[in-house]
């Protein structure tokens, strides 16, 4: 390799595929149902696969707050309580526009749903589904959100 292909793979092309990676909040919403409790998973926008609700940080908001925030933008939660502490981070590649994947930490927090609408900011781009933790577990494709959900 000559010097110049060498010092602009390290210093244009070796950085891109050694990105750090960024951060989401998660929400998930769990609701009681008979002797145990359900979980809700809404589709991702982009591939129609089951997700939690979860988003970027937003400005002036915390961990937790964005976490919330997200769940009523794409899911419609209205009122919950959240557990302001995390229940655990789960790690994902996020593909960008143009294609570029990004790994991202998703920082979780358990929140109880007390009060959903129908009419809310995402509405006619997700579905929404209440489903027990085995069978959300199930649904995700990230092994550590597996994870999560077979502890509760």
């Amino acid at each position: 390799m000559t010097s110049a292909i060498k010092t602009a793979y390290d210093s244009v092309i070796a950085p891109i595929w050694r990105r750090p990676r960024r951060i989401q909040m998660a929400a998930l919403c769990t609701r009681k149902a008979g002797k145990g409790r359900e979980i809700l998973l809404i589709t991702s926008r982009d591939t129609g696969r089951w997700v939690l609700p979860k988003g970027w940080p937003i400005d002036g908001l915390d961990a937790a707050d964005a976490a919330l925030r997200e769940a009523w933008e794409e899911a419609g939660v209205k009122d919950a309580n959240i557990n302001r502490e995390p229940l655990g981070v789960y790690g994902y590649d996020k593909r960008l526009d143009g294609g570029l994947a990004v790994g991202v930490d998703v920082t979780v927090f358990e929140t109880e749903v007390t009060k959903m609408v129908d009419d809310f900011p995402e509405a006619e781009e997700r579905t929404r589904k209440w489903v027990a933790p085995s069978e959300a577990a199930h649904l995700v494709d990230e092994p550590e959100l597996q994870a999560l959900l077979r502890q509760l």
